[in-house]
């Protein structure tokens, strides 16, 4: 591991801060000053930051399936329910990976390991990020085109890289009378309530929203507000994604 990731996983500051801290030689290897960005170290190595030992904290990954009316923010100044309220203490040093908003629902992953969880979030690897959808009425075909093919928003062109028809005509998830119809939907960029505006801009503003899927990690049957740790082969396919 480079030492810069080591000193930003052990909580000593973050990568560029621990890279500072290597150039005014503060950090030093099995007793000797390294001052070089690209040493790497072994599990062996005992590291020291102005005399301390530091270790790194052993990577955590958490799925929580998030309800409605929550915001996915540690602290909130309007004193809204959050995504933390919904974990134990041993969890609250954790960041979001990406946001969902206040209104919609299902997967977040909240972890320690920053590396990985950038590369997931860069529009750049494409990762998938699959919704289920509510929109009333039922769009026409020539609509679902328009969401597959790109629509012009506000910050740029935006399109469904997936869409498919679920379900047609239901009643809506709040029961009333009011026909819908529900999609999935697979993005792959994640700007700032994109799925929503997407479909606002074609005339279908979404009811409901659902993440059911971030790259290999799926919702599956956690219920809303409960939360789950990634088991060791879904944290090693997110690390291969």
């Amino acid at each position: 591991m480079r030492l810069q990731k080591y000193l930003a996983r052990a909580g000593v500051a973050s990568r560029r801060a621990s890279e500072q801290l290597i150039r005014d030689g503060r950090v030093r290897v099995n007793g000797q000053v390294v001052r070089e960005m690209g040493a790497r170290i072994e599990g062996s190595d005992r590291v020291e930051v102005d005399g301390e030992v530091v270790e790194p904290e052993a990577p955590v990954w958490v799925l929580v399936h998030k309800p409605a009316g929550y915001v996915t923010t540690r602290d909130d100044p309007q004193d809204r329910p959050t995504v933390y309220h919904l974990l134990p203490d041993r969890f609250q040093a954790l960041f979001h990976v990406g946001r969902l908003d206040r209104d919609s629902e299902g997967l977040l992953l909240l972890t320690n390991e920053g590396g990985v969880a950038n590369r997931l979030m860069h529009p750049r690897h494409e990762v998938d990020r699959v919704y289920i959808v509510d929109v009333p009425g039922e769009p026409a075909p020539a609509v679902l085109e328009r969401l597959r093919g790109g629509v012009a928003l506000e910050d740029g062109p935006a399109r469904a890289h997936a869409l498919e028809v679920v379900e047609r005509g239901g009643a809506g998830s709040g029961g009333g009378s009011r026909r819908h119809t529900r999609l999935r939907v697979v993005m792959r960029e994640g700007r700032k309530r994109e799925v929503r505006r997407l479909f606002e801009a074609v005339g279908h503003p979404i009811r409901r929203l659902v993440r059911v899927r971030l790259g290999p990690i799926e919702l599956g049957s956690l219920a809303p507000g409960e939360w789950r740790e990634l088991t060791e082969e879904e944290v090693a396919s997110l690390r291969k994604r």
